[in-house]
């Protein structure tokens, strides 16, 4: 500090004195040293020079880099006030480099508002972007999924030229693939004449959250091999391998996922932790918690979007204990909780049905860490309350919410009045939802389940008939398994399989020893009135029996068999699993749309409570 102090007493801020605060100013942003780099400001300040551009530029880079951004606006307010008394009439009052820096530091700091309105203030004055502003305004327009706003910007791009600059299209593609435009993504792609990490980056988030995992791949191939890829700007980073993992996690590519951690312990991006998140959660959602588990003891650092990894593959995996653990292990170290932290162990409570625990946590959040709840944080403690049966807590908890319940929220009630056969309060839960508009078939289905639970198949038949009156159609159940690095699908009842015949066999097998145990078909789970025999011949064709039979015939003896689903388990098949697992003496890993269920000597992780 009194080199610091030292240095500033023989600054004259003039030429070369202004170059050397410059310098000063810069070593500060480097460390990130807030209270030198005031110090500095106010010497300035003090000495009442003159805000030129480039010393203007550094203080505002300077307080950007240490996420105060609104000194950065105070000193670029400052500097257009200087320069418009100094200027002569007609001279534009800020110079560009400096329009530049401020919206640069609001787009840094997610603030993208106020980095478009820095935007369109600068063109009012009439100063024109260049290829630094523009890819701070893609990030902005990216930031608040305002693809319409990200078309204004590439258009202006092409009329003053910068579209032809690699930095500037990259970040416009990058722009449209998070605003989910992925066709003016991949069309802005192909026309580059040369791409670089940030392009090909792009477009593989773009396919990867829109769930087009052969088309990421394919590119993520593509860049591996340096096929158009720019020649001291190629390779593949960190955000590559994160998005290109996510698409593995997504598809629940298991085996690709491995091969691309190998790639990444390879290359040393596997300690990042930005990739190592996405490892985590790849594992996780691939079914396989102990590989997360594994991966996130062994990361040399964590930083809190790791912490939030484990925590939610605790939740999805039913490892409550394990979830308060790592949460004690994370305030140990000193991490702070975010909103999305808390989510995890509310949903871990809901799995686990831990009431009095999540409630503590909802006002543990707010009360101790001034985290306010979101719509997601209401919708899981609705969902807490309804799969406990405490419905009419439920009800009270959404008339006394501060804002208005979204469509999550109502789902979760429909969901918990499914569980419990409460025909009354499903209803009440359906007609909101219908009243806020809702086009999904979702909710009519859960309102047939319910009235199909207390045994009012008449009332199911006219809730699936409204349904079908509203030109909506039941989403089609699928499972499938992986094998053969080819990912198998089956719906209920499927004939398209070439080993079918064999696959049936196999199920008529697994169907006698569970009977052979005690095994009896709950036709409930069969929500029209139906014959009891045609009933069980429909469920035991389900798409979760198939891909298991399948999977028993293929994999190896003593394999984990591992099956994702798109919609609930039914509950008469997750019994005959029990069964399966204990006659098979093997572990079935099923994912449904809930949480995943490890079934083991005939019983299951959940308990029997999801």
């Amino acid at each position: 500090m009194p080199g610091l102090q030292a240095s500033m007493a023989a600054l004259q801020l003039t030429g070369g004195g202004t170059r050397r605060m410059c310098e000063l100013i810069a070593a500060q942003t480097t460390t990130r040293s807030a209270r030198r780099g005031q110090q500095l400001h106010a010497h300035v300040v003090k000495s009442g020079a003159a805000l030129v551009p480039i010393l203007a530029n550094h203080l505002i880079n300077f307080y950007s880099k240490c996420q105060l951004p609104e000194f950065a606006h105070l000193v670029f307010q400052e500097c257009s006030r200087q320069r418009r008394r100094n200027q002569p009439p007609g001279a534009a009052a800020i110079a560009t480099t400096t329009w530049s820096s401020l919206i640069s530091s609001f787009a840094q700091n997610e603030l993208p508002h106020l980095s478009l309105h820095a935007l369109v203030d600068m063109m009012r004055a009439g100063t024109l972007p260049n290829d630094h502003i523009f890819p701070s305004a893609a990030k902005s327009c990216a930031a608040l999924s305002d693809s319409r706003s990200g078309g204004a910007v590439h258009s202006l791009a092409a009329k003053t030229g910068f579209d032809l600059d690699i930095f500037v299209a990259s970040s416009l593609v990058d722009m449209y693939a998070k605003c989910a435009e992925i066709w003016d993504a991949r069309k802005l792609f192909d026309e580059m004449p040369e791409k670089n990490i940030v392009s090909w980056s792009g477009m593989i988030y773009g396919y990867a959250q829109i769930g087009m995992a052969e088309e990421a791949l394919a590119l993520f191939k593509m860049v591996l091999l340096g096929d158009g890829v720019s020649g001291d700007m190629g390779g593949v980073n960190d955000f590559t391998y994160s998005c290109i993992i996510r698409v593995c996690g997504g598809a629940t590519f298991l085996e690709l996922g491995r091969q691309i951690h190998g790639h990444c312990f390879k290359t040393s991006f596997d300690s990042s932790c930005f990739v190592g998140s996405s490892l985590i959660s790849l594992y996780s959602k691939c079914g396989a918690p102990e590989e997360a588990h594994q991966l996130f003891d062994e990361m040399p650092t964590r930083n809190l979007g790791a912490w939030n990894s484990i925590l939610i593959a605790c939740a999805q995996h039913g490892r409550t204990r394990d979830a308060f653990a790592f949460f004690e292990r994370m305030k140990m170290e000193g991490v702070s909780p975010n909103f999305v932290t808390f989510l995890c162990l509310l949903s871990a409570c809901s799995h686990a049905g831990l009431v009095e625990e999540g409630k503590k946590i909802f006002h543990f959040m707010a009360a101790e860490h001034r985290i306010q709840p979101g719509p997601e944080h209401y919708a899981c403690m609705v969902d807490l309350l309804g799969r406990a049966g405490r419905l009419p807590e439920a009800v009270e908890f959404i008339d006394k919410m501060p804002v208005e319940p979204t469509d999550a929220v109502w789902g979760a009630l429909l969901t918990g009045c499914r569980l419990h056969g409460d025909t009354g309060t499903a209803a009440l839960a359906a007609g909101r939802l219908f009243e806020k508009g809702s086009t999904s078939s979702g909710a009519h289905m859960l309102l047939a389940a319910a009235y199909a639970a207390a045994g009012d198949y008449a009332s199911a038949a006219v809730a699936r008939k409204a349904m079908r009156d509203r030109g909506l159609k039941k989403e089609t159940g699928l499972s499938w398994v992986e094998w053969g690095n080819q990912v198998h699908t089956f719906v209920s009842g499927d004939q398209r399989h070439p080993l079918r015949q064999e696959i049936y066999e196999k199920v008529a097998e697994l169907a006698a020893a569970a009977a052979a145990e005690g095994y009896v078909a709950d036709t409930r789970f069969v929500p029209r009135e139906e014959g009891g025999e045609e009933k069980r011949r429909s469920m035991g064709a389900h798409s979760e029996r198939l891909a298991v039979a399948f999977a028993l015939i293929r994999l190896p003896p003593g394999r984990p068999i591992r099956v994702m689903k798109n919609l609930r388990v039914c509950g008469d098949c997750h019994t005959w699993l029990k069964h399966v697992s204990g006659y098979t003496g093997r572990t079935v890993i099923l994912r449904d749309n809930n949480r995943f269920h490890r079934l083991d000597g005939g019983s299951c992780s959940c308990g029997d409570y999801w």
